[in-house]
């Protein structure tokens, strides 16, 4: 399987795609930077500068409900911002 897992797409992360060329991508949880870098850069022909890594831990949630307390959590995601050279771009809105 792929490090990718898929492009991150808000607003925030699309005005730091249009204003710094950073891009956000959510990948296995295992990956390192340089693992990272080598799959963008396989998967969307570009060259790297930098990968920044960010761990977001789990949500924890407690219902209370009819048949006693329910304990949920979210899983645990991680994110890569990816900054591209100079006049290179991904274009993540048209299908592959």
């Amino acid at each position: 399987m792929s490090i990718l897992i898929k492009p991150i797409i808000t607003e925030k992360a699309t005005t730091n795609s249009e204003l710094n060329n950073c891009f956000t991508f959510q990948v296995k949880t295992k990956a390192n930077k340089v693992e990272i870098k080598k799959a963008v850069e396989a998967a969307y022909g570009v060259s790297v500068e930098k990968v920044r890594t960010i761990n977001v831990r789990p949500d924890r949630s407690t219902k209370f409900t009819k048949t006693g307390v329910q304990h949920g959590k979210t899983n645990a995601v991680k994110k890569a911002i990816v900054q591209l050279a100079e006049g290179e771009v991904i274009d993540l809105y048209t299908n592959m």
